[in-house]
């Protein structure tokens, strides 16, 4: 067996076509959605993935405001922007991207965002609306991981799912959304005793701790869905993600490919999340 492809750029491109028929339906009414992105400091990672974000907004209709400032920018000043942004009704989503400079208290920053712009997903309100099942904003990175379930027609209810890293932003959030679709979840991390004992018994694996070749194809039951978040680097400099690829796919029914596969779905929830604020601050306008 030889896994199918979930592909992450063809899914993107799907969900973006239909992110901008809905902008367009949104300028109609009046409404531009707007999304601010923040960067502090000269972080070349985050140059980069900044860009990539404005970029997307602006392919998909959405209105983009990128808003840079020095590394040296006091927690004060940084606070009292994100008020500034909050009180910007051509503003609907805020995202300060991270790592913000030693400084700054990141914590601090994120709650400060309204949770009605919390495109991230981070504020704790968004946390606490994902626990208890309430709308909110859900973190795109697992958002998207969802999406790509969807994609393949793939029902969650009954089946057996693993999730390999524990963190804010991936590992918890995507244990609830699991849950949320009727799956039962184990949630793996680097005090987990055997994997491998884990990760055999499941019919979907999600792996998130930023460690290449976490998950080898000896782990992987036959048949399963593997879908990797990790970033990381081969000994060659390539980008590559936490699964053995080329040994996974041989047993996996689905493997999403590094890159090409979570990467994109991340930002275009991102787009989905912008949209949908501004959805909501014209439906209560």
């Amino acid at each position: 067996m030889t896994a199918q492809l979930i592909d992450g750029n063809a899914l993107s491109k799907q969900l973006r076509a239909q992110v901008a028929e809905r902008a367009t339906a949104l300028k109609a009414q009046g409404v531009t959605p707007g999304l601010a992105v923040v960067l502090v400091g000269d972080n070349q990672a985050s140059q980069v993935y900044v860009r990539n974000k404005v970029k997307a907004c602006q392919d998909s209709g959405l209105h983009s405001v990128l808003e840079k400032y020095e590394a040296d920018m006091s927690e004060a000043e940084l606070l009292a922007r994100v008020e500034a942004l909050n009180n910007d009704p051509s503003i609907h989503g805020i995202l300060v991207q991270l790592p913000l400079p030693a400084h700054i208290d990141a914590q601090k920053v994120i709650e400060a965002i309204s949770p009605l712009k919390d495109v991230d997903g981070f504020h704790i309100a968004s946390a606490g609306a994902l626990m208890t099942g309430m709308p909110g904003f859900w973190p795109c990175t697992p958002y998207g991981c969802m999406k790509m379930l969807e994609s393949i027609g793939y029902d969650l209810k009954g089946k057996h799912a693993v999730v390999i890293g524990r963190s804010n932003i991936v590992g918890k959030p995507m244990a609830l959304m699991l849950l949320q679709k009727n799956a039962t979840v184990t949630i793996c991390h680097s005090a987990t005793r055997d994997l491998k004992a884990q990760t055999l018994q499941a019919d979907v694996i999600v792996a998130a701790v930023g460690k290449r070749n976490v998950l080898t194809a000896d782990m992987v039951k036959p048949g399963a869905v593997v879908l990797d978040v990790g970033m990381n680097r081969n000994d060659e400099g390539k980008l590559c993600g936490d699964v053995d690829f080329d040994g996974v796919r041989e047993v996996a029914s689905h493997i999403t490919p590094v890159p090409g596969g979570v990467g994109p779905m991340t930002i275009t929830m991102l787009l989905v999340n912008t949209l949908e604020a501004a959805e909501r601050a014209a439906a209560g306008a």
